[in-house]
């Protein structure tokens, strides 16, 4: 069905650069980048797909149906996302906040070019269709100037038509403080254990130009699941540190994270951060109750006593935040359906609460805004079954069209959460989109 050739990069590096400035051509265009951080479960350092041979785009009402239908028919690569909102599509939810971005539930497409980086190795698979221009595109990729796709991704304001972007609060601080501690009461009654809540920031009438956004927003964080998605005038430009879930032959991994300190420059004070974060009762507490969620979701697909936690409450360092995550594991039978194995977990426990229906009906009361893409994922299934996502966190969605630019940020409520903590915690994670936007 495709056709494979690979290549050996001299400068891996800068083929990276040219090969993402090059995919700005298409309407379909999915970039994945690890950043090269290390990590324990990866297949590639960069994926690059392109141009939509066939796709699926749908709302929530039987979407995952749908998506296992897309995928049983294909049994090929096909990459795209799932939104917050399928929840509605697994459970009697519904949601009717304030909605300005206007993407679907959920898009998939099978690419006709896809591009596979590791170390200094370059595997392209072309579509039968194309497969005479693999040669061409390759020539023509690392024939591109520096000067050329260098200032494409570092133009400065006075060159950009859309010059700085206003930041507004879809809440203020008072009013977030007051549905935090509406949230707590409904945790002290003991409808819930813990929740995500999650506030927007937005510009209207405002345009970005999103491979420059992107770039600088990566290269501010450096995370292991970074994306640019384009969908036609519909971007997501993520930072994103979280996996949501991965399948390797028949096992699962998860790895949610809950838990978050801010870095120091100062190496020692840095050092007393991890520590601190490594042993916060509330911290920990958070994590270990999403753990014990995430669990539950893998059980219902697992082969019995399959289930374990690998790593519990480790520290992870990024450039911009030290996060505390999880690794959770199972193995499911070759029979079951991999769509199946993300609906009875999704959506994701760290963007959620516990118990899980409770704490998103709660979440639907208190926040303003829909959540569609954020706190969803991104990702792919390969030809045989095997799957890569994200968590949208960390992370701006653009509408060319509608001049409509967000990003939203949360975190978990527990008993123990301190609504100006909480709310500091929230421009902590909101630091590195609003200095992207804004120039701060």
């Amino acid at each position: 069905m495709r056709r494979v050739k690979k290549y050996t990069l001299e400068n891996p590096s800068e083929f990276k650069d040219q090969l993402l400035y090059w995919g700005q051509q298409f309407d379909d265009i999915v970039w994945l980048d690890s950043n090269e951080y290390t990590q324990q479960y990866t297949s590639y350092d960069k994926v690059l797909a392109v141009d939509a041979f066939t796709s699926i785009k749908t709302d929530y009402d039987g979407a995952f149906d749908q998506l296992k239908e897309y995928q049983e028919q294909t049994k090929d690569w096909i990459f795209g996302y799932l939104s917050y909102d399928l929840k509605n599509d697994t459970e009697n939810l519904v949601s009717n906040n304030l909605d300005d971005l206007h993407f679907p539930d959920l898009y998939f497409f099978q690419p006709k070019k896809l591009f596979f980086l590791k170390d200094n190795i370059l595997e392209v698979q072309y579509l039968r269709m194309v497969d005479d221009e693999i040669e061409e595109d390759f020539n023509e990729i690392s024939g591109l100037s520096r000067d050329v796709w260098m200032s494409s991704f570092t133009k400065n304001d006075t060159e950009s038509p859309c010059g700085k972007v206003k930041i507004s609060l879809r809440i203020t601080k008072d009013v977030y403080k007051e549905k935090v501690n509406r949230m707590l009461a409904y945790i002290h009654r003991g409808d819930i254990y813990e929740a995500n809540f999650c506030q927007e920031f937005f510009a209207k009438d405002s345009c970005i130009d999103p491979l420059q956004t992107y770039c600088h927003l990566n290269n501010i964080s450096k995370p292991p699941f970074a994306t640019f998605f384009r969908m036609n005038d519909q971007y997501l430009l993520s930072a994103s540190p979280e996996r949501y879930l991965r399948k390797e032959g028949q096992k699962i991994i998860s790895q949610p994270i809950k838990g978050t300190a801010k870095r120091s420059e100062d190496s020692l004070d840095d050092q007393k951060m991890i520590r601190d974060l490594k042993n916060d009762p509330k911290e920990r507490s958070e994590n270990i109750m999403i753990v014990d969620l995430v669990r539950n979701d893998l059980s219902r697909t697992a082969i019995k006593g399959s289930v374990l936690v690998e790593e519990l409450c480790e520290i992870y360092s990024f450039k911009q935040v030290h996060q505390m995550i999880s690794t959770v594991i199972s193995e499911v039978d070759e029979t079951v359906s991999p769509v199946d194995v993300i609906k009875t977990t999704f959506p994701m426990g760290s963007m959620t609460g516990a118990p899980k229906i409770s704490a998103m009906q709660i979440i639907e009361e208190l926040e303003e805004s829909k959540r569609g893409l954020y706190s969803g994922a991104v990702g792919y299934f390969t030809p045989g079954g095997d799957f890569d996502f994200n968590v949208v966190i960390r992370s701006i969605l653009y509408n060319e069209k509608e001049k409509y630019i967000s990003y939203t940020v949360g975190g978990a409520i527990t008993a123990q959460s301190d609504p100006d903590k909480e709310y500091e915690e929230c421009l902590l994670k909101a630091k590195a989109m609003r200095e992207v936007l804004e120039g701060m």
